[in-house]
C-alpha cells in the first residue's frame, strides 16, 4: 500500500461539525426581532412602542454574549451574527424611528431640510456600520476596559430615549425636529470618535462590593421604576457626554504634561 494512501487511511480527516448553537442564538434572534418590530412599530406612528422595542433589543443582546460564555458555546457564527442583528437594532432601528417621528417633519420646511433630515438619519446608520465594522476589527487588541467611540447600544438609547421622552410628554415629532436632527448627528459621529468609553467589562456579580454601591443600584433602578423614559434618557446622555469629558481632561492634562517638559528642558 502507497504511503500517502496508508496516512490517509490510518488518520481520516476530522469532520467539520455542522450546525449552531441553539441557544445564544436564540437571544441573538430575539434582539433582531425586536429591533425590526421597532422599524414596523414606527411606521404604524406608535413612537413609545418602537422605542421600548429598541431598549429590549439592547437588553437581550447583553444576555447573549453572557449565556454563550456560562455555557461554553461561543462561536465564530454567533459573533459574526450578533454584528449583523446589531446593525438592525441599533443602526438601522434608530435612524428610520428617529426619521418617522422626527426628521420628517423638516420637510414641511422646504425641500433642503427634508433632504438633510433623511441624509442625518443616513450618517447615523453609516455611522453605525463602521462602528460595529472597527469593534471586529480590534477585538482582542484594545483595552478590555474601554471602548474606542460611543457604543452602538448606548447611541440607540440616547436617540430612543429622545423619543420616548417627547411621546411621553406629548411633543409631537416635528416640534423636535431640530433637536433630533444635531443629536442624530452628534450621536452618530461619537461613534466612529476616537473618544474612550468606559466597558464595565471588568464588573464581576461575584466578587463583593461596598454597600453603598449595592444601595446606589437599588436606588437606580428604583428611580427608573418611577419615570423610566427620562430616567434611561438622562442616564445614556450623561454616558455619551463622559466620553468628551473624559477626552478633554485628558488632552489638559497632555497640556500640562508638555509645558512642564518644555519647561525642564529650558532650565
Amino acid at each position: 500500500m502507497p504511503e500517502d494512501l496508508k496516512q490517509t487511511t490510518d488518520h481520516p480527516r476530522p469532520r467539520r461539525r455542522r450546525g449552531i448553537y441553539l441557544l445564544p442564538n436564540l437571544f441573538t434572534t430575539a434582539a433582531l426581532f425586536a429591533g425590526f418590530y421597532g422599524i414596523v412599530s414606527a411606521m404604524h406612528g406608535r413612537f413609545e412602542i418602537a422605542a421600548i422595542a429598541v431598549y429590549v433589543a439592547m437588553i437581550l443582546d447583553g444576555l447573549d454574549g453572557r449565556v454563550a460564555r456560562l455555557t461554553h458555546t461561543e462561536s465564530e457564527f454567533g459573533v459574526q451574527y450578533d454584528s449583523l442583528s446589531d446593525m438592525v437594532s441599533f443602526g438601522l432601528a434608530p435612524a428610520l424611528i428617529m426619521y418617522e417621528w422626527a426628521l420628517v417633519g423638516l420637510r414641511e420646511l422646504g425641500p433642503a431640510p427634508g433632504k438633510l433630515g433623511w441624509a442625518a438619519a443616513f450618517v447615523y446608520a453609516a455611522c453605525a456600520a463602521l462602528r460595529l465594522a472597527r469593534f471586529n476589527v480590534q477585538t482582542g487588541a484594545s483595552d478590555k476596559r474601554y471602548f474606542i467611540g460611543l457604543p452602538s447600544p448606548s447611541a440607540a438609547a440616547i436617540m430612543m430615549g429622545l423619543v420616548w421622552v417627547g411621546d411621553d410628554l406629548g411633543f409631537k415629532g416635528n416640534q423636535l425636529s431640530w433637536v433630533a436632527l444635531i443629536l442624530t448627528l452628534s450621536t452618530g459621529l461619537l461613534m466612529v470618535s476616537n473618544l474612550l468609553y468606559v466597558s464595565f467589562k471588568d464588573f464581576d456579580f461575584r466578587n463583593r462590593i461596598p454597600f453603598l454601591a449595592a444601595t446606589a443600584i437599588v436606588l437606580a433602578f428604583v428611580l427608573t421604576a418611577i419615570d423610566p423614559p427620562k430616567v434611561l434618557f438622562i442616564a445614556f446622555l450623561g454616558y455619551g457626554c463622559s466620553g468628551l469629558v473624559q477626552g478633554l481632561v485628558r488632552r489638559r492634562r497632555r497640556r500640562v504634561q508638555r509645558s512642564g517638559d518644555d519647561k525642564a528642558e529650558h532650565q
